[in-house]
């Protein structure tokens, strides 16, 4: 009869995962505390991208020494450098990065995606399919009355949509609105289960069945390179995962 992983295996698999969590949320507050303000308090990205670090149990002088990269008081530069794409399937990909190499972010894209049939494209080749937006997701499924409060709150806030996916709220917005209305949901103590502002696809293309398992493994693949931020897609999947 064999034997599972040992104790030892299963901490350092643990370890290893948690090292990568905590590499892309250093990135996060690098890039944050170079865009504005290094101080939390009087810089809205940075205090978000802070807490949720505090959330993953990031230590706190990680998070500061992450503080000081970004403000440039320690280490090198961080720059955000955006893909474009097609997956298997013909799929539309966006990939964002944030990297302090350049040459090896783009090498390591390249290879998942000729590995998994897609291409890497040129500048603007997908990017018109997309719109920037500010998304709120609200879990509300089993809850009585969620829905109607998320609603009402926000629309008064200043949401343009508000729809029902997958026993979760959407909520979006123009990107300049998404502080405003992320402060009022949370105020009201919603049970947010994400919240940032996106590229949305303008339209959703339906993946071939031949297609759907490589695009899958594409999609893990490239949110488990350490420089990959987040990777945006058009594909309408069959379970409404990404």
């Amino acid at each position: 009869m064999g034997r599972g992983p040992s104790i030892e295996g299963r901490k350092n698999a643990s370890d290893a995962k948690r090292g990568a969590a905590f590499t892309k949320l250093a990135r996060d507050i690098r890039i944050a505390a170079r865009g504005g303000l290094p101080d939390p308090a009087h810089n809205a990205k940075l205090r978000a991208a802070v807490d949720k670090a505090l959330v993953a149990n990031m230590p706190k002088d990680s998070i500061e020494r992450a503080i000081r990269r970004g403000a440039g008081l320690e280490g090198g530069a961080v720059e955000e450098i955006r893909y474009e794409g097609y997956g298997p399937g013909g799929v539309a990909l966006l990939i964002d990065c944030l990297s302090d190499n350049p040459q090896r972010s783009v090498a390591d894209v390249r290879h998942a995606l000729s590995k998994h049939g897609g291409n890497l494209g040129t500048s603007g080749s997908v990017a018109f399919q997309f719109q920037r937006s500010g998304v709120v997701a609200i879990d509300s499924a089993g809850a009585a009355g969620i829905e109607e409060k998320v609603l009402e709150i926000a629309l008064e806030a200043g949401a343009d949509d508000v729809r029902n996916e997958a026993g979760q709220s959407i909520v979006l917005c123009a990107p300049e609105q998404f502080e405003a209305l992320h402060k009022a949901l949370q105020d009201a103590g919603l049970p947010i289960a994400h919240a940032g502002v996106e590229m949305l696809a303008a339209n959703r293309v339906t993946v071939p069945a031949e297609a759907l398992q490589p695009l899958r493994d594409l999609l893990d693949w490239l949110h488990d390179l350490d420089d990959v931020h987040e990777v945006f897609h058009n594909a309408l999947l069959p379970d409404a995962q990404d």
